[in-house]
């Protein structure tokens, strides 16, 4: 199918099921409102500034997809990257989250820079297919190991490092419940799996005394206090040879997921090409970029599209404006501070598991056959859980992909060896100078 009988098809697309699938798809991704602040809350953000952001910068952003990009896709942070944020950045790096913000913000302007001129796309071309799938399984995994932790499922142990925690707990047992009746809703393919599972398990969390009902659901929205415009006055701290891996870290994550899931989604929805283009994908990335930045501005991190627009598209979803109706229930969710707020842990832990899990997924499509591909994708995905750092793990696989494709006497990528060279670099600044 042309782009011009595609276009026709979308000029005859009812609005209505467009309507339906903008409102399924923010029902199968509304967990983030309450998934994001629990993340994020772990550097120190306040709750209140973490909700208010991601509001704002999902609903902007996928605004923009809808009426400049004119695709039913949605965005909002990026489950991965909200981790490496918190766990990695701040509480492993011990960076502090103001910094960590203007990060994200610096990394914003790049995307923004690298989408007006096409380097975005080019710079993915140049990266090895197969090194992203286990980048994208990694984090899937360390997002799931990390939900079974705050599930309390799986706690530290001095003789083996981690171990099965006790079961017998509330905490865990709301996690398990609540674990137990998402994976069972999202095999039956029913429509907002996640958030009726967060439902299940708060409700659950409530009566056994592990979270507290909330005591209104609606509260005027307000400016965030703490991190509002904290990011810009932080952009001169960035010149330092720490932070250096970090933004490049956001910039690759961001850059292969945005690529990955818009031509998912793209194939799903009937508007890639048969060239195998995506039209107007410069929109579409700066789309993201647009919400990267008003979401580092306003206190939350890098901001991406989500795989789970494809449930709207399943649901009917095609011309730009399911993503308008998404991007009005982001915005009208600002009133709902005090119910996501009342989520706890416990109740959030599951949505992170099989999240996780659902983003694991990406490895089943890695060559495995090729021992190089092997190796570095197995050492990627395996280096992110157990050393708590994703950058971590994408600096072990390009090093790990890179001796080994030399092995074969193959041709190397030249920006594949330049970012290994960094890599190499990196490790050991941070041997030499912070013994780690």
């Amino acid at each position: 199918m042309n782009s011009g009988t595609q276009n026709k098809k979308n000029h005859r697309h009812p609005p209505l099921h467009d309507i339906r699938g903008g409102v399924v798809t923010f029902v199968t991704m509304a967990y983030i409102l309450a998934v994001n602040p629990a993340i994020l809350s772990a550097a120190g953000i306040p709750k209140a500034d973490i909700f208010f952001a991601t509001c704002v910068a999902s609903a902007v952003a996928t605004l923009l997809m809808g009426l400049y990009a004119k695709y039913p896709f949605a965005l909002a942070p990026g489950m991965g990257l909200n981790a490496f944020f918190a766990y990695t950045v701040c509480i492993a790096g011990k960076v502090p989250w103001q910094m960590a913000l203007a990060a994200v913000l610096f990394s914003g302007i790049l995307f923004m820079v690298f989408s007006v001129t096409g380097l975005r796309k080019r710079f993915l071309e140049a990266v090895p297919k197969d090194l992203g799938l286990a980048i994208a399984g990694g984090i899937g995994l360390f997002i799931a190991f990390i939900g079974l932790q705050h599930a309390h499922l799986v706690v530290k142990n001095d003789a083996t490092m981690v171990a099965l925690g006790k079961l017998q707990s509330k905490h865990a047992l709301v996690a398990f419940a609540g674990l137990s009746a998402t994976i069972v809703l999202v095999s039956a393919k029913i429509r907002g799996a996640v958030l009726i599972g967060m439902a299940a398990s708060t409700t659950l969390a409530v009566l056994l005394g592990v979270g507290e009902a909330p005591s209104q659901i609606f509260a005027m929205p307000q400016l965030p206090e703490k991190t509002l415009g904290v990011a810009f006055t932080r952009l001169p701290d960035l010149a330092t040879l720490q932070m250096l891996p970090i933004v490049f870290t956001m910039l690759f994550v961001d850059m292969f997921d945005t690529m990955g899931t818009l031509l998912a989604l793209g194939h799903s929805s009937g508007h890639i090409r048969e060239s195998g283009q995506l039209p107007r994908a410069n929109r579409a990335f700066f789309s993201d970029a647009t919400g990267t930045i008003v979401g580092a501005l306003l206190g939350t991190s890098t901001v991406t599209t989500y795989i789970e627009s494809g449930a709207g598209i399943i649901d009917g979803a095609r011309t730009g404006l399911a993503a308008i109706v998404t991007a009005i229930l982001f915005a009208a969710s600002l009133f709902l501070f005090p119910l996501f707020a009342a989520i706890p842990e416990a109740a959030t832990a599951p949505a992170l598991i099989v999240v996780g899990a659902l983003m694991f997924v990406q490895a089943a499509k890695i060559d495995w056959k090729r021992t190089p591909v092997a190796i570095s994708a197995a050492l990627t995905i395996l280096s992110m859980p157990v050393t708590y750092s994703i950058s971590t793990g994408i600096g072990i696989g390009f090093i790990t992909f890179s001796l080994g494709t030399l092995a074969e006497k193959r041709t190397l990528p030249l920006m594949v060896g330049i970012i290994s060279i960094l890599f190499v670099v990196y490790f050991t600044v941070q041997a030499i100078f912070f013994g780690g």
